[in-house]
């Protein structure tokens, strides 16, 4: 896939995501701008969907090899769960938040161009590698938002205007991101079952993820226990989204990643 086609559709997708994000901004001045903004950005989203699947096509292999390729998906998931939550819950730095993570992973992609080449190593030939990855990503897509809560609770706190209304958004995002993470690990143990003979090895990663995996479990059980104790929940969230982040990208810049069988992600 030519890199310059990547660039158009990476500029094309963010234009429209940018002035469906402006028109929301000034729904109260222009008659209908939810309405037009909203069909914009998912108009945005279709391009680079469509970029994803031609891709797919083209290369005749699932675009998840490499860190680049998967960045490519989390600009799929995240507008996808900016746009549903907007749609939902009418939060607008829901939207803004997703929309502007989509569009520093294409930016990154733009400034740190890959080739995507054909060749797929035999480990990645298994069947459970596409759906092990895609419910992967999706996952840490639909955690990636709930992140933003704790952020945002944790500053309202500090100026005694938190209301626990926000925790109550944080729960829903993290149930479904979690459901996806538990699969996520299920598929992948399965896959290094195929691929390795084993379901489990103790790989940094497969370390990192289990890590991840008893954080986000941590939330839940203390939610369900301490409701009111909103305050340590947001702390807790937002250590398990670093966590998170280091099973995702900050593994790879560790010594022991050297012996982990991810490496071919890299």
């Amino acid at each position: 896939m030519d890199i310059l086609n990547f660039n158009n559709t990476a500029f094309i997708t963010i234009a429209l995501w940018l002035i469906g994000s402006l028109f929301i901004l000034s729904d109260q001045k222009i008659k209908k701008g939810r309405l037009i903004g909203n069909l914009f950005t998912i108009i945005g989203t279709l391009v680079i969907i469509g970029f994803v699947i031609i891709l797919w096509i083209k290369i005749e292999r699932p675009p998840l090899r490499t860190v680049g390729e998967t960045r490519l998906w989390y600009s799929v998931f995240l507008p996808i769960v900016g746009i549903l939550s907007f749609i939902k819950w009418n939060y607008k730095w829901f939207l803004y938040y997703s929309l502007g993570m989509a569009i520093l992973f294409l930016m990154i992609n733009i400034f740190k161009p890959e080739n995507f080449d054909k060749t797929l190593m035999p480990a990645l030939q298994s069947p459970w590698f596409v759906p092990h990855v895609i419910v992967y990503i999706l996952s840490y897509a639909l955690l990636g938002v709930s992140s933003l809560v704790s952020a945002w609770g944790l500053f309202l706190h500090k100026f005694k205007t938190f209301k626990p209304e926000l925790l109550d958004k944080a729960d829903k995002l993290v149930y479904m991101g979690f459901s996806l993470l538990t699969l996520g690990l299920l598929f992948g143990a399965l896959w290094a079952k195929e691929a390795w003979g084993h379901y489990w090895t103790w790989d940094p990663k497969e370390t990192w993820a289990l890590l991840t995996w008893l954080c986000y479990l941590l939330y839940i059980h203390f939610r369900f226990k301490h409701k009111k104790k909103t305050l340590a929940a947001l702390w807790i969230l937002a250590l398990a989204f670093v966590i998170l982040l280091i099973c995702w990208e900050g593994i790879n810049y560790l010594a022991v990643s050297g012996n982990s069988v991810h490496t071919y992600s890299s």
